[in-house]
């Protein structure tokens, strides 16, 4: 028997890809997308309302801290230490003055990185 020779899938036609010059509001954002996928508004709006749930629960408190949406971006969160008062800092907007530093207590902040994709989106 000879062997069969594999099937490749033909690539999709590339898509033209416009520049937006307003932003967009949520509910333009909905009707692209479920104009350009086929999906009803309503299924569209439950998938961004599903994602953010998923983010949510990987950045609270106790989680792994991290999400990534693939190729776009990282999301994680950074936990300051807090920070004791200090007396008598040089003041670095007048200098030869000192001034008083307020102590901060211990807070988590949320860092978003663009990946590869979205950096090349932007040149």
């Amino acid at each position: 028997m000879a062997a069969k020779k594999p099937t490749t899938a033909k690539a999709a036609p590339a898509r033209k890809i416009t520049a937006v010059r307003e932003k967009f509001t949520k509910t333009q954002i909905l009707n692209e997308i479920a104009e350009n996928t086929g999906l009803s508004k309503k299924e569209v709006s439950a998938v961004l309302d599903e994602l953010g749930i998923v983010i949510e629960r990987h950045v609270k408190k106790r989680a792994v801290g991290e999400f990534t949406l693939p190729g776009l971006l990282k999301i994680k969160t950074v936990k300051k230490p807090a920070q004791k008062a200090r007396k008598n800092v040089p003041n670095p907007f007048r200098p030869g003055e000192t001034m008083d530093v307020a102590a901060k207590p211990a807070s988590t902040k949320v860092k978003v990185l663009p990946l590869k994709k979205l950096k090349d989106m932007a040149l």
